[in-house]
């Protein structure tokens, strides 16, 4: 567990201002009470490290104060800008969570940056949203937790389930996932299951998937026309969301020189608040649908957790 020092908190009454230290800050659903930046929307509380500020001030040749750089939270303890979208503090009643890291510089349109000579703020500053309202002041301690995304990963192949052959396709989406989620440093991690073409089994565990509001479900297995591919059909009625267009566009671009792919009745969507994606049952097509899928991947489950990153 990592611990963060809040050495001061500030408040401005007019955005782009440098913020005023004070004794403590009132934490609403939407943001620091009396603050310019509180509203409804996804930046508001914004934090900045002494790890950041020192190196400024290095640069700059002097000291400079808190809430200088308009962070509403001046901590130490880790380096901010290193966490993630999604992470975490904790603090008594008080949780917020990370939504953004960095942001864009007005320059000399900016009155921080016109008094202080420069920002560190779209670089190294970090902006969260409220999930727990409470008051927050000098002194405190808020724990760190760093968002792990929990992925299931579900097998479907009567053959083998009965060991007549091994699984290599599920093995490889744990492969692929794992090594584009640590590419990006993040953490997660992942349950696997094979099952025999049972669309009950598959059910109950979709189901339980949803209850446990896990990030990510792949299947693979069950996609085709055959009598025992029935993995779309189990799918959709569980969805609230389809999301046609990734499975399209694999459809298309493999299928251009492989006609068989046009075949595959894969299928993705927003269950709850877990992202379903159905593959094929071959290694090679699941390289290729996890090749299209991860170019978004992250994206999605932004826009799931009502984060519009880009």
């Amino acid at each position: 567990m990592q611990q963060i020092h809040v050495l001061s908190v500030n408040i401005s009454a007019q955005k782009g201002t440098i913020k005023t230290p004070v004794e403590f800050i009132d934490l609403t659903n939407a943001g620091v009470a009396g603050d310019a930046h509180s509203g409804p929307w996804n930046r508001q509380v914004s934090l900045l490290g002494m790890e950041s500020i020192r190196k400024f001030e290095q640069q700059a040749g002097r000291k400079i104060s808190y809430g200088e750089f308009a962070e509403n939270i001046t901590t130490e303890g880790i380096e901010l800008w290193k966490t993630k979208p999604l992470d975490r503090f904790l603090c008594g009643d008080v949780e917020m969570e990370v939504t953004q890291i960095g942001k864009e510089c007005h320059g000399t349109s900016c009155a921080i940056f016109r008094e202080v000579g420069n920002c560190v703020m779209p670089k190294e500053g970090i902006f969260a949203r409220v999930l727990r309202p409470g008051n927050l002041r000098s002194g405190d301690v808020l724990e760190y937790r760093p968002r792990i995304f929990r992925i299931v990963i579900i097998t479907l192949s009567d053959r083998a389930y009965n060991k007549e052959y091994e699984d290599k396709s599920g093995p490889q989406i744990e492969e692929f996932i794992g090594a584009h989620f640590l590419k990006e440093d993040f953490k997660y991690t992942v349950s696997a299951y094979l099952i025999p073409d049972d669309p009950y089994q598959l059910e109950a565990l979709l189901l339980k998937a949803k209850d446990d509001h896990v990030d990510l479900v792949f299947t693979t297995g069950g996609t085709g026309i055959g009598p025992r591919d029935f993995t779309p059909d189990v799918v959709k009625p569980l969805l609230d969301k389809e999301i046609p267009g990734i499975m399209d566009a694999v459809r298309i671009k493999y299928g251009a020189d492989k006609p068989a792919a046009l075949l595959s009745r894969s299928v993705a969507g927003v269950m709850g608040k877990s992202l379903v994606f159905t593959l094929p049952g071959s290694v090679r097509a699941v390289n290729e649908y996890l090749s299209e899928i991860s170019k978004s991947l992250f994206h999605l489950i932004y826009m799931l957790n009502g984060l519009d990153l880009h």
